[in-house]
Parts: C-alpha cells; sequence; structure tokens
C-alpha cells in the first residue's frame, strides 16, 4: 500500500452515514432461537429512521488509531492492541480488519448512545463503507450492501465473542422498511429480503409513528442472552417464541393491508409476551410510555432487545398526536427522557469522498436478492 493510509486520506477524510432501526421480531436473527423454529419462516421487520450515524475517517498520528464518538470518552491505541470488550471495541475492531494505522475516526450519532436502536452496529456499517470506499484504488470493484452487512456483523460477533443477529446491519445498509426472512438452514449469510410499503406514503406513516428514549441506556446482551439461554433449556418459552414468529407474520399482513390499528394491536402482544419471558425488558420509564401508549389505542414496543433504551408507538394519526403530548408529560418527569425527532429514512448507507457527492453504495443483483446467498 504505497503511502498507506495517510496515502488514501491525503486529499482529506472519507465519510459514511447509516440510518438506525426500530424493530418487530428480533433475536429470531440468531439461529439459536431461529433455526429450530425455521419452518415457521421466522422473520424480523425493521424501519429505518432518519437518526443517521455519521462516521468521518481522517489522517491521525503515525502508529496510532483514534477514535472520538459522542457519548463516549475518546480513545486511542496502536493498531492491534485495542481491547475489544472497551466502550468503543467494535470501532477499533473494524479498523484492525481494514489495517488501518494513523488513522483518525470521528463518529456523530443522531439518537443518544446505548439507546437499543442498533447504534454500534450502524457504526460498523458505516465504517466498513467508509473504509471500503477509501480502499477502492487498490483494489476497483463495487462496494455492495449485503458485503457490508455481512463483514460488519461478522466483526462484530468476533469482538464481542458471541454469535450476533444480522438485523441491525441489514437496517442500516439498506434503509427503509423490509421485512427479513432468515433461512437459518441455508447458512449465516441466507435470507430474504421483501420490501415493505409506507401506507399511505412515508409522510402520512411519520405522522403514525413516535420514537421516545426512555432515559436509561441497555445492554441487549443481557437480555438477549437470557432469551437464547431460557429457549435452549426448552419448556413453556419455546412455545412462546413459537407464538412471536407468528406474530411477526401477523404484523406483515396487517402492514400491508394498511390496517395500523391491527398492526399496533401486533406490537403490543409481543410485547406482553417478552415481558411475560422477561419482566424487566422494559424499565420503569419504559413501562409507563407504554403503558399510556396502549391506553392511547396505539401499539407500543421496545426498540431491539429492551433494558433500557427506546420505545416507540404505532397509531392512526389522531391516536398518535394525543400520545404525544401524553408522552411529554411523562418524559418530563423522567431523567434524561426525550422524544426523538425521528421518522423513516428511505436511504441505507452512503459514502463520500472528497470532491464527490454523497452517494448509495450498490446494492447486490436482483439474483441474489431472491435467492438470499
Amino acid at each position: 500500500m504505497t503511502g498507506g493510509w495517510a496515502g488514501l486520506l491525503a486529499d482529506g477524510p472519507v465519510e459514511a452515514s447509516a440510518p438506525c432501526r426500530i424493530d418487530l421480531g428480533g433475536t429470531l436473527d440468531l439461529a439459536a432461537v431461529g433455526l429450530p423454529l425455521d419452518l415457521l419462516a421466522p422473520c424480523t421487520v425493521n424501519i429505518a429512521l432518519n437518526l443517521r450515524t455519521r462516521v468521518s475517517v481522517g489522517t491521525g498520528v503515525p502508529g496510532w488509531i483514534q477514535v472520538e464518538a459522542n457519548g463516549f470518552a475518546p480513545a486511542g491505541f496502536a493498531p492491534g492492541q485495542a481491547p475489544y470488550d472497551h466502550p468503543l471495541g467494535l470501532i477499533f475492531a473494524v479498523a484492525d480488519c481494514f489495517g488501518c494505522d494513523g488513522v483518525h475516526i470521528r463518529i456523530a450519532s443522531s439518537s443518544p448512545p446505548r439507546s437499543a436502536l442498533g447504534g454500534s452496529s450502524v457504526a460498523a456499517v458505516a465504517l466498513v463503507a467508509a473504509l471500503s470506499r477509501a480502499l477502492a484504488p487498490l483494489a476497483p470493484r463495487c462496494i455492495r450492501r449485503r458485503q457490508i452487512a455481512l463483514l460488519a456483523r461478522r466483526i462484530e460477533g468476533a469482538a464481542a465473542g458471541v454469535a450476533c443477529g444480522l438485523q441491525d446491519q441489514l437496517a442500516a445498509a439498506y434503509g427503509g422498511i423490509n421485512a427479513w426472512y432468515w433461512c437459518h438452514r441455508r447458512g449465516p449469510a441466507a435470507f430474504r429480503r421483501k420490501r415493505l410499503a409506507a401506507p399511505g406514503g412515508i409522510d402520512a406513516l411519520n405522522r403514525c409513528l413516535l420514537v421516545a428514549y426512555g432515559g436509561n441506556p441497555h445492554v441487549s446482551l443481557d437480555v438477549n442472552g437470557r432469551w437464547v439461554d431460557a429457549f435452549r433449556h426448552g419448556g413453556a418459552p419455546r412455545d412462546l417464541w413459537r407464538r412471536i414468529a407468528a406474530l411477526t407474520h401477523e404484523f406483515i399482513d396487517a402492514w400491508e393491508r394498511g390496517d395500523l390499528k391491527a398492526a399496533g394491536a401486533v406490537l403490543n402482544a409481543d410485547t406482553r409476551l417478552r415481558r411475560q419471558m422477561t419482566p424487566e425488558v422494559l424499565d420503569e420509564g419504559g413501562r409507563r410510555l407504554v403503558e399510556t401508549a396502549m391506553a392511547a389505542g396505539c401499539g407500543a414496543r421496545f426498540a431491539g432487545a429492551g433494558g433500557g433504551g427506546c420505545v416507540w408507538a404505532l397509531g392512526t394519526p389522531s391516536a398518535i398526536a394525543g400520545l404525544r403530548e401524553t408522552w411529554q408529560s411523562v418524559l418530563a418527569s423522567i431523567p434524561d427522557g426525550l422524544l426523538l425527532a425521528a421518522g423513516v429514512d428511505s436511504r441505507g448507507v452512503a459514502v463520500s469522498m472528497p470532491g464527490d457527492p454523497e452517494t448509495r453504495v450498490r446494492a447486490e443483483s436482483k439474483t441474489a436478492v431472491r435467492r438470499g446467498a
């Protein structure tokens, strides 16, 4: 690599951004749960949000990798020396995977840190895209969203030392509203995408959604780990997961009919089942947000694996308008509670080099989409 990373970044930093997400059917993307349920066609629905994470990769101190991210203390390590259990360990793991040296990575997220919106995975997707684009002169070929998502997931799993799902990375890479069908029997990279249209259009849908941060950060591995362990031990939790798998299909059916009231009822049913398995999936702030949403005739669910972070609600425009005022009142009494200015983001990951306009990363071929290969 002539000139190394200093040469690749000589004209200025490469930048990338990607959206976070809200979701339904999470954990089914983990083979430990989804594989035994494969005949039920387990799937996950996610909605990309315009709360984008932006990554900038520029030149830094030779022999050093520096990372700055809002919500975290700045950190720096020699290449290959960062502990991956560090709060920014995933970012250093991505940098090490690309052989970075003498780079300064800056991350700015529009969502609160550890808000259960997939933030760390989103940052990893954006960074993989940025570094892939920076290396393009050395290996000129198309950078595809599928490849970016899969690589980001592999790095995250390796850094965490556990099997990771894929829905966060896919939402960040593709954007929009999608159902992801997990074909676990065919391998960890096998899935099928189904695009879901926004009922009435995105502007109309945005009037039917609310997203709130309940004030406490989440730790998804704690909850997901407990769900996986309970599933492995058998008994009643497996019956609940079969019902959860069916509910996601019911949500998709209601969504495609444009019946947001029925879709909201599915959200509430999913939340009740997961609370039955793990009551602490909702902290006190989340519980108040969910219960007031249900009382207002809306559907509500925690984002991701819960245990803190965000809650999202779905309902008719009039119901959501009334809930907005109620949630603002609830959040006013919760330290750090916040109603987020969130809407649907139809874009996926996008990258720009100095002097170039921001462009979307290309999708894979239609054949690959159909095959899920």
